[in-house]
C-alpha cells in the first residue's frame, strides 16, 4: 500500500512540474506583451468572417503558423516570416491550427489581397487552382437570374459560372473574405531583446 501512496505522489509531482512548466510560466512571460507594431484590432466585420471561419471548419485544414526559415520551406512557399506571440493580441481563441491539408494562411491578406479572387475561390475552389481538394462554400452565395443593387457579383472563370445565372456573394462570404483580407503580418518585427546579457 505504501508504494502506490508514492506511485501517486510522484505522479501528483510531475503533473504538478508539467503544467507548471507548460502552462504557468509561459502565461507568466507572454500575459503583459503588448500587439506588434502594425497589428491593427480586427473590425465587427472581421469578427464576423473569424466566426464563419471557425464554424465552417478552416482550421481544420489550414494553420495560421508558418514556421521559420531554419525549419521548414514555408518562408520559401512565400507565406510570410515566422509570427511572434505579439502577432495573435487580438485572436481569442487562437486559430493556429494542427493540419496543413491547405497552405497557411496567417498572410493570406498580403498573398491574394484581391477580394473577388477570394470570393470566387470560396465558391469553386477548382477554377482558381486546378486539382485542389478544398470544399466548395455555395452557401454562401446566392445564385440568381438578375442581381439587384447593391449585390457583390462574383466573377467567375468561364465555364464555372452557372449558364445564364449570376452568383452573389451573401453579408457571410463577404465578412469571411473581410477576415481573410485581414491575415496579413508582413509588418516588419523587434529583434526580441538579447536575454543573454
Amino acid at each position: 500500500m505504501e508504494s502506490e501512496y508514492k506511485l501517486l505522489g510522484g505522479a501528483m509531482v510531475t503533473l504538478a512540474l508539467a503544467t507548471a512548466t507548460l502552462v504557468v510560466v509561459p502565461y507568466l512571460q507572454l500575459s503583459d506583451l503588448p500587439p506588434s507594431e502594425g497589428l491593427k484590432p480586427y473590425t465587427s466585420q472581421q469578427l464576423r468572417g473569424r466566426e464563419v471561419y471557425i464554424k465552417n471548419g478552416c482550421v481544420y485544414c489550414h494553420t495560421q503558423q508558418p514556421r521559420a526559415q531554419a525549419q521548414a520551406p514555408d518562408f520559401k512557399r512565400g507565406w510570410g516570416r515566422a509570427p511572434v506571440a505579439g502577432d495573435y493580441f487580438y485572436d481569442r481563441p487562437h486559430l493556429l491550427g494542427t493540419m496543413r491539408t491547405g497552405p497557411d494562411l496567417l498572410n493570406i491578406g498580403a498573398r491574394q489581397p484581391s477580394a473577388d479572387w477570394n470570393l470566387g475561390h470560396l465558391y469553386q475552389p477548382r477554377a482558381y487552382t486546378p486539382g485542389s481538394i478544398m470544399p466548395s462554400y455555395p452557401f454562401l452565395f446566392e445564385v440568381k437570374d438578375k442581381a439587384e443593387a447593391g449585390d457583390k457579383l462574383v466573377n467567375l472563370p468561364p465555364g464555372y459560372a452557372p449558364v445564364g445565372q449570376q452568383v452573389v456573394a451573401r453579408p457571410e462570404a463577404l465578412d469571411l473574405v473581410a477576415y481573410l483580407l485581414a491575415l496579413d503580418r508582413t509588418y516588419p518585427v523587434k529583434a526580441p531583446p538579447d536575454s543573454s546579457k
